[in-house]
């Protein structure tokens, strides 16, 4: 059964790049800022601009030779030396050997879910660049296989130049804006040369959910329920923007624009979009209360453009299962969330079976295969 599941939804980590990653692309006059790879209290970390952005997965970790998660982070041998297998998801021969143990044919590869945190803008646009080029590289080892997800800057401009570049060098077929990071609303008009853009290349758009580590300030700092903080963030990321792009027309004027919701969750937005079409039929029949607030907007009720322009992937979410009638079965998305320990490699073909036993056998091809498969043009 080798090759039998697409997952939309897998990742490269800041631990498993290229120590020099950013040492030796960045342009000159950000070269001694690089992102690099030091030692704190012997951990090797990634630095940049006096920041910690997160560890390194080159070195035995400083508690011994293993972590306590899955074995593909445990490939150092007993005196500790460096094995280039730890580092295995960055390595695209050692990862394709992964996803064929995992019967996947395809994976669409987004970036890191911890930020590249900078706060100067045109270092963290230099470091997106590098890491995209670098991204697209690694995928040519086996490019219906490997599919990069390069990251858009925050910002309109930014994020329409990034990905005017991306599209003149070819060869991608989704890009990805960090929706909790950007800096200006998606009302603010700048932002439509990139859904013009998106269109007019063909390119999907997704966003991601993005870990920004614990808060110390926060009541659950310290105690059982910090475990719950990463729950929050799910509804705190995708809220207000999703519902902005019904709002304020953006699907209704792009009917061509594609969206994947990356690690979005699904058990919320059937409910955000029966609200969404209640407001939109009260803006109809209430013609007279809105007039002096600019009249009707949008056309087409929110329920038809999500089901028409938005996908969204899960991973083992059982309420995903009672939700297909509502998103269309040609609207789903299954993952696996590799290389990450609360994903299900490589056990896949079991979680798909423990989710999906009370669905036909041409309906589970369509949740792991054949929806993506479409999505992405692969065969």
């Amino acid at each position: 059964m080798a090759n039998v599941l697409i997952s939309c939804d897998d990742h490269m980590d800041l631990g498993q790049l290229p120590a020099d990653l950013w040492l030796t692309r960045l342009p000159p006059e950000f070269r001694d800022r690089a992102p690099r790879v030091e030692e704190r209290d012997g951990q090797a970390v990634w630095m940049c601009d006096g920041k910690v952005w997160g560890t390194w997965g080159g070195k035995p970790p400083a508690t011994g030779n293993n972590r306590p998660v899955k074995a593909l982070y445990n490939s150092f041998d007993r005196a500790g030396i460096y094995d280039q297998s730890e580092r295995r998801p960055a390595n695209a021969k050692l990862r394709l050997q992964d996803m064929d143990r995992d019967s996947v044919q395809a994976q669409i590869i987004f970036g890191p879910i911890f930020q590249i945190s900078t706060d100067d803008p045109a270092l963290r646009a230099a470091c997106y660049r590098v890491y995209n080029d670098w991204l697209m590289e690694f995928c040519q080892e086996a490019p219906d296989r490997l599919i990069g997800v390069p990251i858009l800057p925050e910002n309109p401009d930014g994020a329409y130049e990034e990905l005017q570049r991306l599209a003149k060098k070819g060869g991608v077929r989704q890009v990805t804006l960090m929706i909790a990071q950007i800096k200006e609303p998606l009302d603010d008009p700048r932002w439509e040369k990139l859904w013009t853009a998106l269109e007019e290349a063909g390119i999907i758009l997704s966003w991601h959910i993005t870990v920004f580590g614990p808060n110390p300030k926060s009541r659950a700092a310290g105690k059982a329920a910090s475990v719950f903080e990463n729950t929050k963030f799910f509804m705190a990321n995708f809220l207000e923007p999703f519902v902005d792009l019904f709002a304020w027309g953006i699907l209704e004027r792009h009917p061509k624009l594609k969206m994947v919701m990356a690690e979005a969750g699904t058990g919320w937005l059937p409910w955000l979009v029966q609200e969404l079409d209640y407001r939109h039929w009260r803006l109809w029949e209430a013609q007279e209360f809105w007039a002096d607030k600019g009249g009707k907007a949008l056309e087409t009720k929110p329920s038809e453009l999500f089901k028409r322009q938005i996908w969204a992937t899960f991973q083992e979410d059982y309420a995903t299962m009672s939700l297909i009638p509502f998103f269309g079965e040609g609207h789903l998305l299954w993952a696996s969330d590799y290389p990450h320990p609360d994903g299900v490699w490589p056990n896949s073909l079991k979680a798909v079976e423990r989710q999906m036993k009370d669905l036909s056998p041409e309906l589970r091809r369509k949740l792991t295969h054949d929806n993506a498969a479409a999505l992405y043009g692969l065969n």
